[in-house]
């Protein structure tokens, strides 16, 4: 099934929810105009966090004082996907819009609807993030972000509490191996402790999804093979298995996990960089979390996004200056710092800012070169096409409706099944 891009920009987003927007003073979208003596007020609309502060904002502003920035900041990526497709091509948009990297695939259908990044720019970026956003005519249509290599976060005070090791090297130690081994750590921990291992199905299901190297889609023809994959439902079932007796149970993003946060409702999350200034933002006060350099089977990237800005902007050419602006390797680096954003930009790997930086809240974690190890371990760059956002959409629904008791694993399993088959 594919959408007609004139006449249904977007249906898949017709009747959302309209954006929650909590930001550093919410403006109107990219129909500001020029004040008067050329200045310019520009909207930066993106969700969770960033990294992009008032004070980097302002950086901005004081070396281009004839600009106004404002961010508009969506509480999820669900949101925000909604408010895009609902408006791109349309009116409303901000100047700059940041994109996810797994509804990045829907957008590359309206690659025509945005600005290109300026050629000669190209070779800044990882090879596979600026493959990604780069269309069938060769534009490349998006300002690479940040990505997302996986470590493993933890709770020493509660693994102390059930006698586990504590260090982060020991715990990278303990962890070592494939996800039966830390499912079989949880399985310790649990019964020392009789508390949750990790938070949710979905989030761990995330993460073991993403080292397949095709899981739902067909790189070469495009079909849905979600259904018949193998790994799929091995994953499935080993996450709702280990589910039982190891999950909290708690969504992620939702009140009762961002609790969970302070109150040790689990004791590890799976861990890309940008969680860490959620954590840090949600659970102050709290000094038991660390950040192991380890993750199960390998290596693996959740998540990373872009900015774009829409060609029918009110102030295009001063869109992408900023865009330009953020996605540098200095500014990805005072990002990284800000919210755990792991820059994508090869000039920033070098970079002793980058290498050195230690994060004091994660019991002073060397987090720099943690996660430029993790991102030297991703050895799979996981196929995304045009229908990825809907069926692990679908999936993370399924997972929860048998961890909240609705259904079933079986049932739960054909319910996804059914609403697979019918998006194709």
């Amino acid at each position: 099934m594919k959408l007609s891009r004139r006449t249904t920009v977007i249906a898949a987003a017709a009747g959302a929810a309209s954006i929650a927007l909590i930001a550093a003073g919410c403006a109107p979208a990219s129909d500001s105009g020029s004040d008067d003596g050329g200045k310019v007020e520009l909207t930066v609309a993106t969700f969770n966090d960033f990294g992009y502060t008032d004070e980097l904002l302002q950086e901005y502003m004081d070396e281009n004082p004839n600009v106004t920035v404002v961010q508009n900041k969506a509480a999820t990526s669900n949101d925000a996907r909604a408010n895009y497709f609902q408006k791109l091509g349309k009116k409303g948009l901000a100047d700059v819009e940041a994109i996810e990297v797994d509804w990045l695939p829907e957008v590359m259908q309206y690659s025509d609807l945005l600005a290109e990044v300026p050629s000669g720019t190209a070779d800044r970026w990882l090879d596979w993030k600026v493959d990604a956003a780069t269309d069938a005519d060769g534009r490349l249509i998006g300002y690479g972000t940040d990505i997302g290599p996986e470590g493993v976060c933890y709770r020493s005070d509660l693994f102390a509490a059930a006698g586990l090791p504590t260090d982060r090297e020991s715990v990278a130690a303990l962890l070592e191996g494939d996800w039966a081994k830390y499912f079989e750590v949880g399985a310790q921990y649990t019964a020392a402790t009789g508390k949750a291992w990790f938070d949710s199905a979905g989030g761990t299901y995330q993460g073991m999804v993403n080292q397949v190297e095709a899981a739902y889609e067909d790189p070469d023809s495009g079909d849905i093979i979600a259904t018949d994959n193998a790994e799929v439902e091995d994953i499935y079932n080993q996450v709702l298995d280990a589910s039982a007796a190891q999950s909290a149970h708690l969504g992620q993003w939702s009140d009762d996990w961002f609790a969970g946060l302070s109150n040790g409702a689990y004791a590890t999350m799976l861990c890309p960089g940008w969680m860490l200034g959620v954590i840090s933002g949600n659970a102050e006060g709290v000094t038991g979390w660390d950040v192991a350099n380890v993750f199960p089977n390998g290596g693996g990237n959740w998540g990373g996004s872009y900015l774009t800005v829409p060609a029918n902007g009110a102030h295009v050419e001063e869109a992408q200056k900023l865009a330009d602006w953020l996605t540098a390797p200095e500014q990805q680096i005072k990002a990284f710092v800000n919210a755990g954003t792991f820059p994508s930009q090869n000039d920033a790997y070098t970079d002793e800012a980058l290498t050195g930086f230690v994060n004091e809240y994660f019991n002073n974690a060397p987090v720099g070169e943690i996660f430029t190890d993790r991102a030297k371990a991703v050895s799979v760059a996981p196929f995304k096409g045009e229908f990825y956002f809907q069926i692990n959409d679908a999936m993370q629904k399924a997972l929860t409706r048998v961890e909240d008791g609705t259904q079933d694993k079986q049932a739960s399993w054909d319910q996804w099944v059914s609403e697979v088959e019918a998006i194709g």
